[in-house]
């Protein structure tokens, strides 16, 4: 149990890379048709870029509480990395994958700590 939030840290760190991997190797064209409906059917960039975020926090709630057997562990690591994505696109335009991955995992894994840590 003492290290539950670097397993919660490390499994959605490698589920945002198979998000990040399916959507723009494997299913990139209907990623980018729906992405062009979803902008038809909202007003604004920043609603569909909501949408677009949500739907990725849905598919890593999903795959942390199978891998987890938990749909807390879910909630929470789609709740944070919601959260940190709309922060830091918001805070830091543009970022190379690295430090990318490393805000992410610092703050994931601090947000963990605190959690299931102490």
């Amino acid at each position: 149990m003492e290290l539950l939030w670097f397993y919660v840290a490390i499994i959605l760190a490698i589920s945002d890379e198979v998000h990040s991997r399916l959507v723009w190797n494997l299913v990139k064209d209907f990623y980018i048709i729906f992405g062009g409906l979803l902008s038809a059917t909202f007003n604004s960039v920043m609603e569909t870029w909501i949408i677009h975020e949500f739907l990725e926090a849905c598919f890593h709630f999903i795959i942390l509480s199978i891998v987890f057997l938990s749909l807390k562990i879910g909630f929470l690591a789609a709740l944070i990395h919601f959260i940190l994505d709309i922060s830091h696109s918001i805070a830091i335009r543009h970022m190379p994958w690295l430090p990318h991955r490393a805000l992410h995992f610092v703050i994931e894994s601090l947000f963990f700590i605190a959690i299931f840590g102490l």
